[in-house]
C-alpha cells in the first residue's frame, strides 16, 4: 500500500490498518448512481450527511433526480426541494452551475466525462462557480472512480494530532502527503477517506475529542 519507506508513508499505512481493523469497510459513498453522488457532493457542503439524505430523498420522492429534469427545473423550485441540506438558495445555484457545465462540456454524458483526463477534468470542475477542491475531488473519486485523495476537515484534524501536518495546512499540501506516499488506487483512497470521516465523527470532535479511547491512540508519538 505504501509507495515510499519514509516515516510519513509508514505512519499513514499504520493509521489505515488501525482504522480498518477498528471500523471495517465503510461502503462509501451511499448512492444509487454516479449522478446522485455528484449531487450529494455539492449538497454536503457545510452540512452533515443526514441533511443531505433528506434533500436527496426529497428529489427522489418527486422523481427529479435526473440531469435533464433538474437542469430544466426552476431554481426556486429546486431550492425548496433541497431545503433540508441548508443554504438551499446557494446550493440550488451551485447545482444549476454544475448541471450547465455537464451539459455544455459533455452533452450531459457521465461516460464522456469519465473518459476525460483526470487533471484536465479536475481543473474544469474547479472552474465551476461553487465547486471547490473537496467537492471536485469527491466527484472524481466517488462518482467517476478517479484516483485522487479527498481531504476534509476531519483529515486535517487527525493528521495534525499525529504530527503529520499542521491543521492550517493548505488542501494541496495535505493531499500531496497521501498521493505521494500511498499506492495510486481508487479503492484504497475511497476506503481510507471514508474511515477518516468515520473516525472524525466518532472520536476527533473539534471541541471535546475522545482521545483516550481513540483507536489511533497507540500510534501517537
Amino acid at each position: 500500500m505504501v509507495k515510499s519507506i519514509g516515516a510519513s508513508g509508514q505512519k499513514l499505512h499504520l493509521i489505515y490498518k488501525s482504522l480498518y481493523r477498528h471500523f471495517g469497510p465503510q461502503h462509501w459513498w451511499p448512492a444509487d448512481s454516479a449522478f446522485e453522488v455528484m449531487v450529494g457532493a455539492i449538497l454536503t457542503q457545510n452540512t452533515n450527511w443526514l441533511n443531505v439524505e433528506r434533500a436527496i430523498k426529497s428529489l427522489k420522492k418527486n422523481k427529479l433526480l435526473e440531469l435533464n429534469k433538474l437542469y430544466n427545473l426552476p431554481k426556486t423550485r429546486l431550492a425548496k426541494l433541497i431545503r433540508p441540506a441548508g443554504y438551499y438558495n446557494i446550493k440550488a445555484k451551485r447545482l444549476k452551475n454544475f448541471f450547465s457545465f455537464l451539459i455544455k462540456n459533455y452533452n450531459g454524458s457521465l461516460k464522456k466525462m469519465c473518459e476525460a483526463h483526470m487533471q484536465d477534468l479536475r481543473e474544469q470542475l474547479l472552474s465551476v462557480n461553487g465547486i471547490g477542491a473537496e467537492t471536485a475531488d469527491s466527484i472524481l473519486l466517488y462518482a467517476l472512480d478517479k484516483p485522487v485523495f479527498v481531504v476534509d476537515a476531519y483529515t486535517k484534524r487527525m493528521l495534525s494530532r499525529h504530527g503529520l501536518v499542521n491543521e492550517k495546512s493548505e488542501y494541496a499540501e495535505v493531499q500531496k502527503l497521501f498521493m505521494q506516499n500511498l499506492k495510486n488506487d481508487v479503492k484504497l483512497f475511497n476506503e481510507f477517506h471514508a474511515l477518516i470521516v468515520k473516525l472524525g465523527k466518532e472520536f476527533c470532535l473539534k471541541r471535546r475529542p475522545k482521545c483516550e479511547t481513540c483507536p489511533l491512540r497507540p500510534l501517537v508519538s
